[in-house]
């Protein structure tokens, strides 16, 4: 049996798992949803949540991973016992895998085509409605959405080919340090505008009047939710960094470390973008649009506002890139581990089914326009989006959470035991009635909130 690549470093898992967590969606998604629930105050239910749901459900992930040294394609198939059908899972958990980057490509595509839109100085001297229709532009054009879509594909399945350690883990390594650097320089950027107080204020300090008006429940669910997708639990995503991981350390401190650099960051970017929305003043609820219509008009307005663009763009495209690398690497170590073929022939065979699979929600904005699975306004992308977010992720996390504590599957024994192999932070035993009953229990409302959100509200 060919012998299981291993991490270089700790440094190398904390980045990788962290890339896979850290996306677009704790650029704008977060920062809108603290600032719309009162700031502070909806950090500090995020933060427990974060704790209580999303943090028992990635130290399985990495358990099974680390015990069984596979993917999810082969690694519940080796812990369960002779006769289960656990393993049944694989072919879940890769699905999700795919539908993620089936979409998660044409976003990424379209914060590449930004970064070099700012580079060549595109937007330089454009009215608000100009920006506008500049990114109206981009998703109409289907040349273009399958162009930057195949060159995010290409890019990332070119990292893959090089191997684990030179390839995957090397680059993450830069990608994180530079991001995390990048930030830096946009944080600091921030402190200089005339209302960097006011946005601070508004984003950090607990406003809990305003997160009783907007609904205590609904605050609470976004928290859930939040804490939930961030860590992009419940397809396996986390399973395959842990199987290149020893024994050394436990998996609960590792897992927080991870946790807390995804926080960071989300954090930070709001701490970039809030103070710069009341600068200059923008609505801060604008969701998606925010990143290629709010933002763009904000730098305009800005002294260098080509230089400070770019830097943001750098950044968003490495909070991409750092997903879309991490998910091609467990997609690459699916085939290597189901199948036995080399990482060569894994790349070359995914290489081109993910540009065919991806090609659907980058022309839902034009060709496939009339298709709307979700209602009026809807596109593949959103149904897609849907898919993995609503219904596989919170399904995965039972499976997850039941292989893990019930006799029936892996149980509770084995898994507490490899959760705590090596120096560092235990799980605490005393916490097994809250994750067997109890953590279910809140997986299956964030499941059925969020069918009711999609299809009533």
């Amino acid at each position: 049996m060919k012998k299981r690549e291993k991490l270089s470093s700790r440094l190398g898992f904390i980045f990788l798992s962290a890339g896979c967590a850290i996306g677009l969606g704790n650029i704008w998604r977060f920062p809108y949803v603290t600032g719309k629930y009162g700031g502070g105050a909806f950090v500090l239910i995020y933060i427990l949540f974060l704790i209580l749901l999303g943090l028992p459900i990635v130290i399985m992930e990495f358990s099974i991973g680390r015990s069984s040294q596979l993917s999810i394609a082969k690694a519940i198939h080796a812990l369960e016992r002779k006769g289960q059908k656990w393993h049944l899972f694989s072919y879940f958990g890769m699905a999700g895998n795919y539908l993620l980057v089936m979409f998660y490509t044409t976003i990424s595509g379209w914060m590449l085509a930004y970064l070099f839109k700012m580079l060549k100085g595109d937007f330089n001297g454009l009215n608000n409605q100009q920006i506008q229709q500049t990114f109206q532009d981009l998703q109409a054009s289907p040349q273009a959405n399958i162009f930057w879509m195949a060159i995010v594909v290409l890019i990332g399945f070119a990292v893959c080919s090089f191997g684990l350690q030179k390839g995957v883990e090397k680059i993450t390594k830069l990608m994180m340090g530079s991001l995390l650097a990048v930030m830096f320089l946009l944080v600091i950027k921030s402190f200089t505008l005339p209302s960097f107080i006011e946005g601070v204020k508004f984003y950090l300090v607990p406003d809990f009047t305003k997160l009783m008006d907007e609904g205590l429940f609904n605050a609470i669910y976004a928290a859930m939710g939040q804490a939930f997708f961030t860590l992009s639990i419940g397809i396996g995503g986390m399973t395959i960094f842990a199987s290149y991981l020893d024994k050394k350390r436990t998996l609960a401190g590792e897992s927080i470390n991870i946790m807390v650099l995804d926080t960071f960051v989300a954090l930070t970017a709001g701490l970039i973008i809030f103070p710069a929305c009341f600068s200059f003043g923008v609505d801060v609820n604008s969701g998606p649009g925010l990143v290629f219509v709010t933002l763009p008009n904000i730098f305009n307005a800005m002294g260098n506002a080509q230089l400070w663009g770019t830097l943001f763009f750098v950044f968003m495209n490495f909070a991409a890139l750092s997903t879309i690398i991490a998910v091609f690497e467990n997609i690459v170590s699916f085939s290597i581990d189901k199948f036995g073929c080399s990482r060569k022939v894994s790349v070359t065979i995914n290489l081109i089914a993910i540009l065919l699979l991806s090609i659907p929600a980058a022309i839902g904005f034009n060709l496939l326009s009339s298709v709307q699975p979700l209602g009026p306004n809807s596109t593949i992308l959103d149904f897609e989006d849907f898919l993995v977010s609503n219904i596989m992720m919170p399904i995965g996390a039972l499976v997850f959470v039941f292989f893990c504590t019930r006799k029936m599957g892996w149980g509770w024994k084995s898994f507490i035991q490899e959760v705590n192999s090596g120096k560092g932070l235990k799980f605490p035993e005393k916490a097994r009635f809250y994750v067997s009953y109890l953590l279910p229990i809140i997986i299956i409302f964030i499941f059925i909130a969020g069918l009711i959100d999609t299809f009533i509200n």
